[in-house]
């Protein structure tokens, strides 16, 4: 669909709510259409009243606690992702998205709990691995994030934001000839990336490379 092709479709999927409320698929498709459109507030309301209609449908708890974490209100979405959680104990996105929501709150060590519970569902989840080393990084425990993003990259070896992460992690450690190893790999993988053309600048700038970290950063401007 284009945005017209989508917007037709949300005003017919919404007349037909009206008219089968019951359905619900068509419940599900108008809550899609509004969120990418992100009408956060709006698909927060249609989803309550759903709510009415059907209390122990774990996606539209799902649905609601998304919205409320696109609008930076995690106590609201850490309530109703574990509203979900309670539905449907194994449902992955809700526990990978928890985490998100902990992490950004600061609410680290949640947030690595959470991550852990999606692996136990998801072994080969690499998303789950690469958000945990997001959140080590952020504790300071750098040789784990590291071992996090390695375990990211064995399932996924094509993850360049893994990459460039790990690079950061590495640069914090001190390591810039190893940092930028990473990030020229996350740059093979992803040629227009100007985080890591600019934090690949930060780690030759830390080398006394300056002609050099000049080339990144404005490789990174023209991005």
């Amino acid at each position: 669909f284009n945005k017209k092709d989508k917007s037709n479709a949300l005003t017919d999927l919404e007349k037909a709510h009206k008219l089968k409320p019951h359905i619900k698929q068509i419940w599900h498709l108008v809550l899609n259409l509004k969120m990418e459109a992100k009408d956060f507030e709006n698909t927060i309301s249609l989803a309550e009243e759903m709510v009415k209609l059907d209390p122990v449908d774990e996606k539209i708890f799902a649905t609601i606690a998304f919205c409320y974490q696109c609008l930076n209100n995690y106590d609201d979405a850490v309530a109703f992702y574990n509203k979900a959680i309670a539905l449907k104990t194994d449902f992955l996105e809700a526990w990978t998205n928890l985490g998100s929501s902990f992490k950004d709150q600061g609410k680290l060590e949640e947030a690595i709990e959470a991550y852990n519970k999606a692996i136990s569902i998801k072994p080969d989840y690499a998303e789950a691995y690469y958000n945990m080393g997001n959140a080590l990084k952020d504790q300071g425990k750098l040789e784990e994030a590291i071992q996090a993003y390695n375990k990211a990259l064995a399932i996924k070896p094509d993850y360049a934001e893994a990459y460039n992460n790990m690079g950061n992690a590495l640069k914090d450690q001190g390591k810039l000839e190893e940092a930028i190893e990473a990030f020229n790999k996350a740059l093979s993988l992803k040629p227009d990336y100007p985080e890591a053309y600019n934090n690949k600048g930060v780690a030759l700038q830390g080398q006394g490379k300056l002609e050099e970290a000049i080339k990144a950063y404005n490789k990174t401007l023209s991005l």
